[in-house]
């Protein structure tokens, strides 16, 4: 790749719930206080993505006072009926995000759609659109809405609070599709915020380390896969 090719975007929504995945498989549901690495890219990915390219989220600032509000939901049981859960939500959410794109390596049977200006053109129109697909905030029922924005622009209400550590947390999931190992991993990190912006380490930088199974990666060929044309 020649180029970074960076996007910058804004992100907000009413409520969100960014959490651990391996631990919210029932029960009651608290959210960080800042969003995840896969949370940013899994919305980045509804925005645009295609197997050929992997996004790296940069940094992510916090543009809102973190807050909080509980509700009772009563979620439907594998095993039926439902009881009754507090789920613990941020709210009024506004985030500004900084992130580019590198080739999947691991997708060599693709190496005829890596052209850099033809995806960073997509990408930028798919930010000023919103998004090719819905745009979640941590999980389905927290709606969230993207649009173009210069990182780093504008007032945000902890310009000048100083560092905030969160201690250990998720921060993304290792899937086979981007390592080329059979198995699927759980990644962990030490996050600091100062003054409102939160950089990520990448994916490979994370120690801390769980593998969860084993997974193939999925296949991609003429029968599930196109070459974009449009610009």
């Amino acid at each position: 790749m020649e180029r970074e090719n960076r996007v910058e975007f804004k992100v907000n929504g009413r409520y969100a719930l960014f959490s651990d995945p391996i631990n919210r498989v029932g029960g009651e549901k608290i959210s960080y206080q800042v969003p995840t690495y896969q949370a940013l890219k899994g919305i980045l990915e509804s925005v645009y993505w295609k197997p050929t390219l992997i996004w790296i989220i940069d940094e992510v600032r916090v543009m809102n006072l973190i807050k909080t509000q509980s509700q009772g939901i009563r979620p439907v049981n594998y095993s039926g009926g439902n009881t009754l859960s507090i789920y613990t939500y941020l709210t009024n959410v506004e985030y500004q995000v900084r992130a580019h794109f590198e080739w999947n390596l691991h997708r060599p049977n693709l190496e005829q759609d890596r052209n850099e200006n033809k995806h960073y053109i997509i990408a930028n129109r798919m930010i000023k659109c919103g998004g090719r697909r819905d745009i979640f905030l941590g999980t389905r029922e927290c709606q969230g809405y993207v649009e173009p924005c210069r990182f780093g622009e504008g007032e945000g209400a902890y310009d000048h609070y100083g560092t905030l550590s969160f201690g250990l947390m998720f921060h993304g999931f290792d899937y086979p599709d981007e390592t080329g190992k059979g198995k699927l991993v759980v990644r962990l990190w030490k996050a600091e915020m100062k003054d409102g912006y939160l950089k990520f380490i990448r994916p490979e930088e994370c120690t801390v380390k769980r593998e969860l199974s084993a997974m193939r990666p999925k296949k991609f060929d003429e029968t599930n896969f196109s070459e974009l044309a449009e610009l």
